[in-house]
């Protein structure tokens, strides 16, 4: 019974050592970059031991890539609760838009960027990184579909969600170096109009 009694209490610290050394992987790839992200820095920026982090995450790309992994899981959550609590009316699409344009400007963007940019010329990484990154594109573009309230068996509504998250990925990393906002918000307010557009079409297609 005693060993019982502790294994819960052990298995949530367990979790709580996990979260804060996923929360801090990506503070970290934000602030410092992928050369600057290193296993050392990030225990010590999340209060945990060097030798709790490597029972957990035993490499830097196995932190780094659960780090991503485990916060998109947990933005999408998020951003579902935010879409819920949107009104039904002709702003919805409009409102969608702009939650999934945040997406692509908010920390945990800047932090996958800097791994996409680092795998191009690390083997190890890109290895760990392609699948990871494909689950994530198919989760948001379901996401997408689901937010939008359309449906993806009519032709062209797979084709107009995928491009607005192209768009949308695109701007986010036009807005990495500058402020962008002024052409960003006209860019997002045609694309409104050209969406509405596209899916009203498909909505009356036969």
């Amino acid at each position: 019974m005693p060993a019982a009694s502790t294994r819960v209490p052990q298995q949530e610290r367990s979790r709580a050592t996990r979260a804060r050394l996923l929360e801090a992987t990506v503070d970290c790839l934000v602030e410092h970059g992928w050369s600057g992200t290193t296993t050392t820095v990030v225990a010590a920026r999340a209060g945990v031991s060097r030798g709790a982090q490597l029972h957990h995450y035993p490499t830097r790309t196995a932190l780094v890539t659960a780090a991503v992994g485990h916060l998109t899981e947990r933005r999408a959550a998020e951003l579902r609760a935010e879409a819920d609590a949107l009104p039904a009316d002709a702003d919805r699409l409009d409102r969608v838009v702009d939650l999934l344009a945040a997406a692509f400007t908010g920390p945990l963007f800047v932090a996958a960027l800097e791994l996409w940019v680092a795998a191009r010329t690390d083997v190890e990484l890109r290895t760990a990184l392609l699948p990871l990154e494909a689950r994530i594109g198919r989760e948001m573009h379901r996401l997408t579909v689901e937010l939008l309230g359309v449906d993806e068996r009519r032709p062209g509504v797979r084709e107009a969600v995928q491009a607005t998250l192209d768009l949308l990925r695109g701007l986010g990393v036009a807005n990495l170096l500058s402020d962008d906002s002024t052409r960003r918000t006209a860019l997002l307010q045609a694309w409104k109009t050209q969406l509405t557009a596209l899916l009203a079409a498909t909505d009356t297609a036969p």
